[in-house]
């Protein structure tokens, strides 16, 4: 990802709320899946860390992002946006970005 790619993926951020929330149970194989599924229909997810949540942020974005596979974009006090494109229905088109689309 380039950083004019995660600059714009940040922009698109400011104004989405948190679709998750990880709490008191932190990393949890449903949480993941949860995750999987939003990063699966939105593209970019915005993650609210509860304060209950021990853990920090910045190495669960990372784990995260590993096991759904996708970019940790920022993590900002005890927010995580993360972000994976859905090759099949894509939502967020890159500034300068030609998408190609199938004839039918």
């Amino acid at each position: 990802m380039t950083t004019k790619e995660r600059a714009f993926l940040k922009s698109l951020a400011q104004t989405t709320d948190p679709v998750l929330s990880l709490g008191k149970a932190s990393l949890t194989p449903e949480f993941v899946e949860a995750a999987a599924e939003a990063l699966k229909a939105r593209e970019l997810i915005k993650i609210n860390v509860l304060k209950n949540c021990i853990d920090d942020p910045g190495s669960l974005a990372i784990t995260l992002g590993e096991r759904t596979r996708s970019e940790v974009v920022q993590v900002i006090g005890r927010k995580i946006v993360l972000y994976k494109r859905n090759h099949d229905n894509i939502k967020i088109v890159f500034p300068g970005e030609k998408i190609k689309t199938a004839k039918k």
